[in-house]
């Protein structure tokens, strides 16, 4: 298990004065979507930003729906020889949510912006385990074909490790309560 910090006071510190790095998510359509977040993590393997959420969102697929409410922190994962970024919500007192995994081409990071292109389909997984896969309607073509087969092929080999990642993640981030 990564130790981000060890006292609380650095935490503190850390949270308030960690420093800004730029998400910057580039669509499949090109186009750019970016946050202002805080680095708490960083090695030759993955980066782990914050984000506080400012507006609420929901998600889902047919009944199935994941909310989150305004306040909640986003720990972002992006691992550098992986096909896929992990945002884990913790609510403000700590309570697990859900995680959101994107299908990527790469995670990057240059000039103090992390940077990963979108291949459309992603993972919700909710904290009772269950989980959907979204946007397949938006692939403009079958799965199987799509990318040459890299988004099917990254889609299962997640689907393998979901559960082992999210435990691991939960156990790190647990480090930060009560913020």
């Amino acid at each position: 298990m990564v130790q981000f910090i060890g006292d609380d006071r650095m935490l503190e510190w850390k949270l308030k004065y960690g420093k800004t790095i730029i998400e910057r998510k580039i669509r499949y359509n090109s186009t750019i979507e970016e946050y202002q977040c805080k680095l708490i993590h960083s090695d030759n393997k993955k980066i782990t930003l914050l984000h506080q959420v400012e507006k609420p969102f929901e998600m889902g697929k047919g009944k199935e729906k994941l909310v989150i409410p305004k306040g909640t922190y986003t720990f972002a994962y992006y691992w550098l020889d992986q096909p896929y970024n992990l945002y884990f919500w913790r609510e403000e007192n700590g309570k697990y949510l859900g995680a959101y995994f994107n299908i990527v081409r790469k995670n990057s990071i240059q000039n103090n912006i992390v940077m990963f292109e979108d291949l459309i389909i992603d993972v919700v997984v909710k904290p009772n385990h269950i989980y959907y896969i979204l946007d397949q309607e938006e692939l403009p073509q079958p799965l199987e074909t799509f990318e040459n087969g890299y988004v099917q092929t990254a889609l299962h080999a997640l689907l393998k490790r979901k559960d082992c990642i999210i435990d691991e993640v939960s156990a790190e981030t647990a480090n930060f309560y009560p913020l």
